[in-house]
């Protein structure tokens, strides 16, 4: 198997990123909601406990879509989409250091972890857009933890915006390149 043809496995498997990202999308609303509207606690444990049910819901997506939910065993990138998965659950206690440094670095720091988890993403799906992704994630959460320090729910919003809007690219990025099939 080819090197194109092991990440077009994961680019349809996946789907661009759509069910990851969109469900990784709900939880930074629901996260940001509670920043604005109940407390900074509630929002940070919202996105570090609903973070870990990611990986379960995107299958359970994918199932309800009637698709595979995942690659099939023995696939070359299946390891490093393990290696990937680790990224941001490895990285809490840095995030939880900025955090208790300054409670609105919170969503900041988050979000540069988050970027960072974004870019292995080019080459796992072939896809360019994670990239631009990575580099809006980690562009904002160093202007937002920089120059907006005094705002707590800004970047929740933000990141729960561009994950709704990268889910349905990486989408129709999959569906535009299976109709050209």
């Amino acid at each position: 198997m080819t090197i194109d043809q092991a990440q077009r496995d994961v680019r349809f498997v996946f789907l661009g990123g759509f069910p990851g990202q969109s469900v990784s999308s709900l939880i930074w609303f629901a996260s940001a909601a509670l920043a604005t509207w109940k407390s900074s606690r509630s929002a940070i444990l919202v996105l570090v406990f609903g973070g870990m049910l990611i990986f379960p819901l995107s299958q359970l997506v994918l199932r309800l879509m009637g698709k595979p939910a995942s690659l099939p065993k023995g696939h070359p990138l299946n390891a490093l989409a393990i290696q990937i998965a680790f990224i941001v659950p490895l990285s809490l206690p840095l995030i939880g250091a900025a955090t208790l440094h300054r409670l609105n670095w919170f969503y900041p720091a988050f979000m540069i972890v988050l970027g960072t988890h974004y870019l292995p993403f080019v080459f796992l799906y072939g896809m360019r857009q994670f990239a631009v992704l990575a580099a809006l994630l980690i562009g904002a959460g160093v202007t937002i933890g920089l120059y907006l320090p005094h705002t707590f729910s800004l970047g929740g919003w933000f990141t729960a915006v561009v994950l709704f809007a990268f889910a349905f690219l990486g989408l129709n990025s999959v569906r535009s390149s299976a109709a050209a099939r």
